[in-house]
């Protein structure tokens, strides 16, 4: 039985739990795990300012979160205002509103998401900006994978509205068969883990059969593009992590293997990798996405998203929680709490949709 006390606090966990590891990520983003090491004297296990040759992050305070997180918390208040519904033209509006602010943009913003805030401010259709371009690299980010936790937490239980939501997320700026495969595996991993039965195998077959359904509706709606399975490259970065003998060596293997940069088909697997190789724990989890480099914030991220959700913000440094609320002027806990009813009406209706026994 989820009470709702526990579900607000998994959801809570979920949100802090992206916060921290965005914030842990930034300032090793684009480094190599040798460079992380000697810039940063060993591992990086607690917020520091990025130094002043970061390409994104620099002049930043420890603890300053990206547009990763900051994008997933904005998501998160259009779901809140819009009652657990949102459209293309409500995430639209939402990346309009949030290249508004400089702490973020445009230095914190990713190409296709870049290229889509463009598109939208003159005036294009958000139903049409995600599947604009030619080449292989547009759409096909983690843009709309970093920020969908959110559809997760509002369809808690429910892989497939969660993956439904994923794609609208990925219209205005993903809205290909990889960037909306990546983004379903997310939410649909985030939607798995608030069950109060939830394992690391059912979140793990939750990431491949969201990023299956995701691929299709990205191909079918989108625009499809060539380019490796996020739901291939799961199996491989979870395989990898549970042959490792310990956390440092599946971050070696998966960055070695499959990657933490930009691609959706690399950052993705990753951070379902590394919450697999954490044990399902959030710290641990952004702990290996900020030292295995590259994309770091953005896998640990997703990685935070979804670990949260699972254990809990019992599961969370609480100094660490503080100084992330602190530094970026965030009210986590108001916000699980607007959004718990959200959830609790998705549990409710999966428990009537079920067939009773006899």
């Amino acid at each position: 039985m989820l009470t709702t006390a526990t579900l607000r606090d998994k959801i809570l966990g979920s949100l802090a739990g992206a916060c921290l590891a965005d914030a842990l990520g930034a300032p090793t983003e684009q480094r190599s795990i040798r460079e992380i090491r000697e810039v940063f004297g060993g591992r990086v296990e607690t917020f520091v300012a990025a130094p002043a040759d970061s390409p994104f992050a620099h002049g930043k305070a420890a603890g300053h979160i990206t547009d990763d997180s900051s994008q997933l918390l904005m998501l998160a208040e259009a779901y809140i205002r819009h009652d657990g519904v949102i459209t293309p033209e409500v995430v639209a509006d939402m990346l309009i509103r949030w290249s508004g602010n400089p702490e973020y943009f445009p230095h914190f913003a990713g190409p296709s998401t870049r290229a889509a805030i463009e598109r939208l401010k003159a005036g294009a259709d958000p139903r049409e900006t995600g599947k604009q371009g030619r080449l292989t690299t547009e759409g096909t980010s983690n843009g709309g994978a970093m920020r969908v936790a959110p559809a997760g937490l509002v369809h808690a239980g429910n892989i497939e509205a969660a993956v439904r939501d994923a794609h609208i997320n990925c219209i205005p700026s993903h809205h290909t068969n990889i960037g909306v495969a990546g983004a379903g595996a997310i939410a649909a991993s985030v939607a798995t883990a608030l069950l109060p039965t939830a394992s690391l195998t059912d979140i793990v077959r939750a990431a491949r059969t969201g990023a299956t359904l995701g691929a299709a509706l990205g191909s079918r709606e989108g625009r499809h593009v060539a380019g490796p399975s996020v739901a291939a490259r799961i199996d491989l970065a979870c395989s990898l992590a549970l042959r490792a003998d310990d956390i440092d060596e599946a971050v070696e293997a998966i960055t070695a293997t499959v990657g933490t940069g930009l691609a959706a088909a690399e950052a993705c697997p990753a951070a379902v990798g590394f919450v697999v190789a954490a044990g399902g724990d959030p710290y641990l989890a952004a702990i290996a996405a900020a030292n295995a480099g590259d994309d770091s914030d953005t896998v640990g991220c997703m990685a935070g998203s979804i670990a949260g959700a699972l254990s809990g913000i019992q599961a969370i440094p609480e100094e660490l929680y503080k100084q992330v609320c602190e530094v970026n002027n965030l009210d986590l806990e108001a916000l699980a709490d607007r959004l718990t009813p959200l959830a609790e009406r998705s549990l409710e209706s999966a428990a009537r949709a079920t067939p009773r026994p006899g």
